[in-house]
């Protein structure tokens, strides 16, 4: 294995797969960490680099989230703006009179899961 990071999404999650390699008797040699489980100080460090990962991903959601409550109340809406109601009628009377989501979406310039969401959306 080359990251930790890449076996698991969370620390529950990473220790659950080590615990199910360890039951079929496969070891873990982490490349990047240069961690072996097979001693018992290679556990050990593994399970400290774990939580500090875990600890990093956490740090790293809490400041995305006050970053976000910041910018909402200097008035400020993250993330991409709403398609103008004119966009969703003309890829909706484009949909119904025979072309196709994708093309309708190129023609407009808006991504094809947008324009999928968008007619999903505005369906009765």
């Amino acid at each position: 294995m080359t990251r930790l990071d890449r076996l698991g999404r969370s620390l529950r999650e990473l220790l659950e797969t080590v615990e199910t390699l360890k039951a079929q008797e496969i070891d873990l040699i982490s490349l990047e960490e240069d961690i072996d489980t097979t001693s018992a100080v290679g556990e050990l460090v593994f399970h400290v680099f774990a939580a500090i990962a875990h600890f990093e991903r956490r740090l790293i959601s809490e400041r995305t989230k006050d970053g976000l409550l910041a910018a909402r109340k200097r008035g400020r809406t993250p993330g991409r703006p709403p398609l103008h109601a004119d966009t969703v009628s003309a890829l909706r009377e484009l949909v119904d009179n025979g072309t196709s989501v994708t093309k309708a979406a190129s023609f407009l310039g808006i991504g094809r899961s947008t324009a999928y969401r968008a007619i999903q959306e505005t369906r009765p």
